[in-house]
């Protein structure tokens, strides 16, 4: 849960995540935690406002997390895969398998950003009246992993729900949110110094992020293209070299 305003859909989270079986509770930069509403609305479920964790960026929420979704109310212009709550819990269950996953819910009032939502592999919309879109962030978050516990016991997941294996990550150490950004810092960091970046090109940089993210899927595909991006920069420092003899 990304910049909660008011501590009582923190506690209330924490309810239905207690009643649905989950315990991992993120929170960055909340307002106000914790609080004596929150662990009203929790209503036994303080152990997991215990446990949870209050952290300063989503990077570092997610940083050990090889697949997550963010939650969005509208529709926006980002090319990254709009999904419904049943194929949203597909691809978590799925993705499960092989790392940690996250769901990811913004401010009450905002939303996630556009760049909170790229460092999303995917995003999920609950279906509801396009004139009154905006659901109680609690009441969201109990949808979402209602469906996911729903799928997890009811049947496993498969090619027709949009949740097939990827043949990929088999044999493989998924590569996590931290080494993709990483990756992403790198990459800029190179196209800076060849040239091939100039200023901040938010929206060639996003291209990037969501081909990388398509194609990358492994530590062992991180640390190709890292390895690349290294060889260049060790030609440049060379050239340099060459240059000031």
């Amino acid at each position: 849960m990304v910049k909660t305003t008011h501590p009582g859909n923190i506690g209330a989270a924490a309810r239905v995540m207690a009643n649905l079986g989950l315990a991992d509770l993120r929170l960055v930069m909340p307002r106000v935690f914790p609080t004596q509403a929150a662990t009203a609305r929790a209503a036994g479920a303080e152990h997991i406002l215990e446990q949870a964790t209050v952290c300063d960026t989503l990077e570092e929420a997610t940083a050990d997390c090889s697949f997550v979704i963010g939650a969005t109310a509208r529709r926006r212009a980002i090319s990254s895969p709009l999904l419904e709550p049943q194929n949203a819990a597909s691809r978590l269950i799925e993705a499960s398998r092989h790392g940690s996953t996250a769901l990811v819910f913004g401010q009450e009032a905002a939303g996630l950003t556009n760049e909170q939502l790229d460092l999303c592999h995917a995003h999920v919309r609950v279906g509801v009246e396009d004139d009154f879109p905006s659901l109680n962030v609690a009441t969201a978050v109990a949808i979402l992993i209602y469906e996911v516990r729903r799928q997890s016991y009811s049947r496993a997941p498969s090619e027709d729900n949009g949740c097939e294996i990827d043949p990929r990550l088999k044999g493989t150490v998924p590569m996590t949110v931290l080494e993709f950004e990483r990756l992403m810092e790198h990459l800029e960091r190179v196209g800076h110094r060849t040239g091939f970046l100039t200023g901040p090109r938010t929206r060639l940089l996003r291209k990037m992020r969501r081909l990388l993210r398509q194609g990358l899927c492994s530590q062992a595909d991180i640390n190709i293209v890292r390895g690349v991006l290294t060889s260049i920069e060790q030609t440049i420092e060379k050239g340099k070299a060459t240059g000031e003899r």
